[in-house]
């Protein structure tokens, strides 16, 4: 009789329990598209497209140490947490150039890519550098459309570092990696790209343009430098 009962309450009980297990998502569920290109290989962009900066109003203050920040561990990691020092801040993959008058309705990481241009065509005449690479329209468009990235893509923490790395290719990261660029001339790849980032004279590569101005010294960059590739000159 008991084992009749068990049984009974077994079939009652099963349609609920598969109701309750569905609304869980399970870890081991496939990404979506723009998850998945994230996580693939980049791509590389034009050396000519080098200006990727909207103007400043004032020149930022110089961080004289930058101690490296995030979770990630590996070598690309750290280097973007460096690059995200200079050019974003506090305010990380949520930063909104602070020149710009009028900021889009939520944070960057709760906007789609469309909803960012939007904004830009809706706000002229301001800077947008967006996001924690502080990427500018141009940029931005470029980089997306390298990745494959449509206007339905979510900004998120994700979505920027891959677009990010368009850009460290752009600068001979995979080259660097190989041994065929030394450390100093990838440090000047960079700083022509992030103008946050000083030249061995400390300054912007487009110091003065713009009201740019390098955001911490070479001595902070180097050592950042020389702390994720130690034995690289």
């Amino acid at each position: 009789m008991m084992r009749i009962l068990v049984v009974i309450f077994y079939c009652l009980a099963a349609p609920a329990l598969a109701d309750l297990s569905s609304l869980f998502v399970s870890a081991s569920a496939p990404l979506d598209q723009s998850q998945a290109k994230a996580a693939r290989a980049s791509l590389f962009a034009p050396q000519s497209e080098r200006s990727f900066f909207a103007p400043l109003p004032d020149a930022r203050p110089v961080v004289d140490e930058a101690p490296l920040i995030g979770t990630g561990e590996a070598p690309i990691d750290r280097l973007l947490n460096l690059i995200a020092q200079a050019e974003a801040g506090s305010k990380g993959y949520d930063a909104v150039q602070y020149g710009a008058r009028v900021l889009p309705k939520r944070p960057p990481t709760d906007l789609t890519l469309g909803e960012i241009y939007v904004w830009i065509d809706e706000t002229p005449g301001q800077p947008h550098a967006i996001g924690r690479y502080q990427f500018i329209p141009p940029t931005l468009l470029r980089v997306a459309a390298a990745r494959g990235f449509g206007p339905e893509t979510r900004f998120t923490s994700g979505v920027q570092d891959a677009l990010a790395l368009v850009l460290l290719e752009d600068a001979g990261f995979a080259e660097f990696q190989q041994g065929g660029l030394d450390r100093r001339d990838f440090m000047r790849n960079l700083a022509r790209i992030w103008a946050g980032l000083p030249l061995p004279n400390g300054r912007s590569f487009y110091e003065g343009h713009a009201g740019n101005s390098a955001t911490m010294t070479w001595a902070t960059f180097e050592g950042g430098m020389a702390q994720i590739w130690p034995t690289r000159g």
